[in-house]
């Protein structure tokens, strides 16, 4: 199963991050990587730094157990527990590439504060606020459950982390920075990753 869960990474990888910036950079002349935010030690930075991280722990944890260096956690050692996890990737890695359909041209990676992209409202974004970190968080869960080692666990937790930290710290305050009202309204309706969940709850600029 760990074979599985590396397989899974790579695809995800090519689809998501290669091909998608690919096609980003073909339509626009931009791959849409904005590189990490903030100055060192901020949480902007822990944000961007720790995702990376996660995401290379992810990577590095179904290795590990291929190799014998890790094993997974017992209780989560089932082989309907590692079906449902691959399940549960596949669904990430189409929810992530359908989700960045929707986004189109505004897609990128990271935050530049002196572009200003369309606010997306439209699709899988009427939902949610958030529909690509959502599907990522789906995808390495089932990568998780494939091979439940505690690195894989460590891993996911620091990846929802700083997901939450990048939503919350840099990309808010700079989608209201941009778009002020539209976006206030917008989050006044449409949950922050999953739908209903995660409203402005007044009509200051306060987000929760």
């Amino acid at each position: 199963m760990p074979i599985t869960a590396l397989t899974l990474y790579l695809i995800f990888g090519l689809l998501g991050f290669g091909w998608r910036s690919w096609t980003q950079y073909r339509r626009t002349g931009s791959t849409g990587f904005r590189g990490i935010n903030g100055h060192p030690g901020s949480l902007e930075w822990f944000a961007g730094v720790g995702f990376i991280a996660a995401i290379l722990a992810g990577i590095a944890a179904p290795l590990l157990q291929l190799l014998g260096v890790l094993s997974p956690v017992a209780p989560l050692h089932g082989s309907w527990i590692q079906a449902s996890g691959t399940v549960l990737a596949v669904a990430g890695i189409v929810a992530t590439l359908y989700a960045q359909r929707d986004m189109g041209a505004s897609w990128r990676i990271g935050v530049d504060r002196s572009e200003t992209t369309t606010l997306v409202r439209h699709g899988v974004f009427n939902l949610v606020r958030n529909p690509i970190f959502t599907a990522m968080l789906v995808f390495a869960a089932g990568a998780t459950l494939i091979a439940p080692n505690p690195l894989a666990l460590i891993a996911f937790a620091v990846l929802a982390v700083t997901i939450e930290l990048q939503v919350r710290v840099v990309e808010e305050p700079y989608l209201m920075a941009t778009h002020g009202k539209a976006y206030r309204d917008y989050c006044k309706t449409v949950g922050r990753f999953v739908p209903h969940i995660g409203h402005i709850q007044s009509s200051e600029s306060n987000i929760v």
